[in-house]
């Protein structure tokens, strides 16, 4: 018995050895190139461009801070300008996109009404149709609206995400029923159902929303080139892009101003995690 019993604890050992060892090789080999970038962002950009990314580049030694300031102490560059768009963008897309869109799932999850099955069949349609069909049609409507080079042509066209509708109307489904009825019964309204009951039970995929939607608002680039038309007016993606020109290129600032990128998107993960597992869990069961 103790035989055995050593021979289970030995390739119980063994297994999370591999396991670890495992976890920490697919984490390494993620975080490189991250790593290769934030110390390529104190080196001169045309080292990284001549030689790629090698052992020799990824040594933290010969580094300089010369690429940071000139993001915010010089006239010359609107990086300041990008920032600023890109982070008030987020703000407002991913707020009103969320209450739009968990409005829309969650009535599709909790109300019987004619018509649901086909509004639901055009949410999952959307959710598979490419953004490139839809450019042509969304810029003849803007050019109509007179909102061209607009930060109201960016938002407009996404204040509802199909995606978002539809992980909310999955999240929704395994709401408690008896509440609802509990507080209809007490006089309660939809709308006061809405917000005074099911908002705290949704908090889970509000914050797992909160990571994906502000990320796509973050990196999202074609929609907004072809809105934008002015230089300040960029988001990060148009201005770290533009940075790159037939007559002369950037790299310095490119990869610094990559580098800084990042930095809001980290905290929004950060601020939101503990909603983002348990979010994506529960709302992927549901049927």
């Amino acid at each position: 018995m103790l035989e055995i019993k050593l021979r289970k604890k030995t390739k119980t050992t063994l297994s999370k050895v591999i396991l670890f060892g495992a976890f920490f090789i697919i984490t390494t080999v993620i975080l490189f190139p991250l790593f290769s970038l934030i110390l390529s962002s104190f080196r001169p950009g045309r080292d990284l461009m001549r030689f790629g990314i090698t052992f020799a580049s990824i040594q933290p030694t010969g580094l300089m801070f010369d690429n940071y300031p000139p993001l915010f102490f010089t006239g010359e560059s609107n990086y300041l300008f990008w920032l600023q768009n890109s982070v008030l963008l987020v703000l407002f897309q991913t707020v009103i996109s969320i209450f739009f869109s968990s409005l829309v799932g969650y009535g599709l999850a909790i109300y019987k009404f004619k018509g649901k099955k086909l509004l639901f069949a055009i949410v999952l349609v959307m959710m598979i149709t490419p953004i490139q069909i839809l450019i042509l049609p969304l810029y003849k409507i803007m050019i109509s609206l007179k909102i061209m080079n607009t930060y109201l042509a960016i938002i407009l066209p996404f204040i509802i995400s199909p995606f978002a509708v539809f992980f909310f109307r999955q999240y929704s489904l395994g709401l408690p029923r008896a509440l609802l009825d509990a507080a209809r019964i007490d006089g309660v309204s939809e709308i006061g159902i809405y917000f005074r009951i099911m908002t705290p039970l949704l908090k889970p995929a509000f914050g797992a929303m909160a990571i994906l939607e502000s990320l796509r608002s973050w990196n999202s680039y074609l929609w907004p080139l072809i809105v934008l038309r002015t230089s300040k007016m960029f988001t990060l993606p148009i201005g770290l892009n533009a940075l790159i020109t037939p007559y002369g290129n950037n790299y310095d600032l490119l990869i610094s101003g990559s580098v800084v990128a990042t930095v809001p998107i980290i905290v929004i993960f950060i601020i939101f995690q503990k909603y983002f597992i348990s979010g994506l869990s529960v709302g992927s069961v549901k049927g």
